[in-house]
This record gives C-alpha cells, structure tokens and sequence, in this order.
C-alpha cells in the first residue's frame, strides 16, 4: 500500500486506533499497513505516551492542544462551527467533551449557535435523525457507490465510497475519473489488503457493479468479488435507499467538504477528502452510535485478500457446464442467457431442493439462473 505524503498522519493515527481496540492482531495490521513491527509498536508507544502529537515525525515539539474552559466556552463553540460549518449542537457538545472531557449540553451549544445566527430555519428543519437496521459485526456487510460527479478545472470527478453497515467507518473515499472496473477494483484490493475481506457488499444497479437493464446480474466486478468470496448483492432498481448508510455520508460528505467549493484538480479533491475522511472516521460524532466515532465500533476482517484467485469447486451431484463465448448457457436441449461476464467460467446446474423441473445454476456461492422446464414442456 503506498502511502501518500498528505494522508499518512492519518493513515499512523488510523493503524494505532485499530490496533489499541482489545483482541486486535498488531502483528496482521503491521502486515496490512505495510510497516515493519517495531514501527507499529514505537508509533503504539508514542501515541499512549503523547497523544496524536507522539506520531508527528521527530520535531518533539508538542501539538497545540488549546484548553477550553469555561470563559472560553463560547469561542471554543464558535472555533468548532468555523471549522464544521455542518456540525450541529449534539455533534460539537460531543467533540468538545473527546477535547477537553468538559461537559456541555448540546442545547447550550445549539443556543450559542442561534446568538450568532449560525442555524437557518432550514437546517433546523433538516435535523431529522435516521433509523436504520444494521448488520450485528463489523465487516458483516459493506455499502459501495460513487457520489454524484461534480466539475474540476481538470476535469469530472466521482468520488468512490465505501462504508461498513455496522460501525459507519468510511473504508474507501477516493477521487476518481472514471466509473471504470479497472478503477474500481484497484481501490478494492487496497482496501481489501488493508482492512481484510467483507461478508457481503451491496451496490446499486449502476455500472460497473450492476446492470441497469438486468439488476442483479454479475458483471466483471462481481464475478471477480464472487470468486474471492465475497456476497455480491444489489439494491432494488429505482430505490437508492437501500444503500442508505452510504446515501446518507454522501450527505455530510456534500455538505461537509464539497458544497460552494471548486477544485483545480483531481490531486486537490483527494487532498480535501483525506483531511474529511480522518474527521469522519476518528472525530466526528455520529448520532447514529450514541455520539461515538465510526473506528471504535470497527475492527479489520479476519479473512485477508488471497494472493491468487481459484476456480469454484462444486459438489458431486452438481451438473458442470461452462458458459459459452456469448454469454449463453446450455442444458437439456436449451439455450439460456447468463451474463457475458462468466464467458469461459464454469457454473453448477442444481435442481430445486421442492419443486421438480426446475433448476437453479450458481457460479461458487452466488445464484445466477433459475430455469424451469415447466414452463418449456407447457406445464
């Protein structure tokens, strides 16, 4: 994993957040993060000893730390606004306790910010909290789409996001020019070698994950995910919500970093996005974990990336046939439409455990065909 110059005082502060959490693996995450153990442990070192300022390269000048107390309450409300124009008061109260351990009622903050004309009747408005079921474990399930392109002086970007349901942490926020396979899978497998592998992913029905025209089919993407292992699932067409933890971070992304700025170039969104992502994930309180931040509720996967991918392998029982050059399948005497994406790739014809003439065709794990006879034989 390279580390870029702008991000890797996050990515330090990242590794020791992960690996202070209790039964975390060091020695796997020093493997992950790309850094030799006796880094991991002299950054674990500093950081218990000296705080974040412990992980600044070797000046030993400490961070600036300002004190809040109480007569300096209100510009220490006013400097966190200034900083998180989007912060409401249940956010600041929060972070200001995580700076200070001051106690301050996210009313008295909200108030201070109405004095100085900070909360339009719109945003009060807008402050509506969301309900959502999660998934019970980090990495159980992850949620992957591309926010809305926008404009640079070089150029259309489309940030590419990736966010565990469990504990809301941000595993991938990268500044794209293209939706492209090649694209999205690069960022995929640095995620994946850093933070291991997911249970499931689930995108919408968009290129290169989906199918507009066929929801659910495999593409390239997907086949390559279904053979690493991972569930590939896919929102239902025409309803964005069912990927709503990533809906909903496209929001505070829009409103916390992108909206009423301009970008010279794709180098300063991803500037821009780094600096968001360490706030998101290791400061911002989120009211959806009772104020908590996403990294202490996340912990990396147990299964890492493999170095190479294998073939399925399919019970005794099950009838093998591999998918012609156009995509098409074929089994008693018919021709049945997969996907091209499993041109050359072998798949398992199962019959269906209760209901006779009909037949079920997976690919590893992943159901991509029912066929029924019946209805051929007119039954």
């Amino acid at each position: 994993m390279p580390w870029k110059a702008q991000n890797i005082m996050g990515l330090k502060h990242e590794f020791v957040l992960l690996a202070s959490q209790e039964g975390a693996n060091r020695r796997e995450l020093c493997r992950r993060f790309e850094i030799s153990p006796q880094t991991g442990y002299k950054w674990l070192q500093r950081f218990a000893q000296e705080g974040a300022s412990g992980l600044q390269e070797r000046s030993r000048r400490p961070a600036n730390s300002p004190a809040i107390s109480p007569p300096e309450l209100e510009g220490a409300v006013l400097a966190l606004r200034q900083q998180h124009p989007a912060w409401g008061g249940r956010k600041i109260s929060r972070r200001l306790l995580d700076l200070s351990g001051e106690e301050v009622a996210p009313s008295t903050v909200t108030a201070i910010l109405h004095r100085h004309g900070l909360i339009s009747a719109q945003a009060s408005q807008a402050a509506t909290p969301w309900t959502r079921f999660e998934r019970q474990e980090p990495n159980a399930l992850w949620q992957a789409d591309f926010k809305g392109h926008f404009e640079t002086a070089q150029g259309r970007c489309l940030p590419l996001t990736v966010i565990d349901d469990h504990s809301r942490f941000n595993l991938a926020l990268h500044a794209c020019a293209r939706a492209t396979t090649e694209v999205v899978q690069t960022q995929m497998e640095r995620v994946f070698g850093l933070y291991g592998l997911p249970v499931q992913i689930n995108f919408d029905n968009g290129a290169p994950w989906g199918s507009p025209k066929a929801p659910g089919q495999l593409t390239e993407l997907g086949v390559w995910l279904v053979r690493l292992g991972v569930v590939v699932s896919h929102s239902r067409p025409y309803h964005p919500q069912t990927n709503g933890k990533d809906e909903r971070f496209h929001r505070s992304l829009e409103a916390e970093v992108l909206k009423g700025r301009s970008f010279e170039s794709l180098a300063k969104v991803q500037a821009a996005l780094d600096h968001w992502r360490a706030v998101y994930n290791h400061e911002r309180p989120h009211e959806a974990l009772q104020m908590a931040t996403p990294i202490t509720r996340y912990r990396p996967s147990a299964r890492r990336l493999p170095a190479r991918l294998g073939e399925p392998e399919y019970a005794s029982g099950d009838e093998v046939r591999t998918v012609g050059c156009n995509g098409e399948l074929r089994f008693r005497s018919g021709r049945y439409k997969v996907t091209n994406a499993l041109r050359g790739h072998r798949v398992a014809i199962r019959p269906h455990r209760d209901r006779d003439g009909l037949f079920e065709v997976f690919f590893a794990h992943h159901r991509c065909l029912t066929i029924d006879l019946r209805q051929e034989a007119g039954v």
